[in-house]
Formats: C-alpha cells, sequence, structure tokens
C-alpha cells in the first residue's frame, strides 16, 4: 500500500471506511458476546450506541465517495 502522503483523498477515504467496518464488526461480535452473559446492560448499551455513531459515519464516507446521479 502506498503511503497516505502519496494517496489521492478517495483512496484515503476508502481506507477509513475499511477500519471503520473493521471496527463495526469488532463491536458487533463484543455486543454479542456480553448479550450472552446478559449482564452490563450499561456497556452493552454504550457500546450499541458508538456502533450506530460509527454506522452513521460509515454511511457519510460511503456517500462522499459514491457520486451523486442526476436522473
Amino acid at each position: 500500500m502506498t503511503p497516505p502522503s502519496e494517496m489521492n483523498p478517495d483512496e484515503v477515504l476508502r481506507v477509513k471506511l475499511e477500519v471503520l467496518r473493521d471496527e463495526h464488526r469488532d463491536l458487533d461480535a463484543a455486543i454479542a458476546a456480553l448479550q450472552e452473559t446478559g449482564r452490563d446492560m450499561l456497556t452493552i448499551s454504550r457500546l450499541k450506541k458508538k456502533k450506530l455513531r460509527l454506522k452513521d459515519e460509515i454511511t457519510r464516507l460511503s456517500d462522499m465517495l459514491t457520486p451523486d446521479i442526476i436522473a
């Protein structure tokens, strides 16, 4: 992979998007593991909120990478 200084803005966004998607998947696994135990509902709630914020950021970055199509 090329260094960030040599990447164009779209490539930087794609890398950031992939990192956020990985973090989103990790949170999903952590939430599932905590839910199996049925304890620490406060932590589960906080992780779910963080996961939603990540999803919003993923959507925002995806929209930035997808060109608007005028029909």
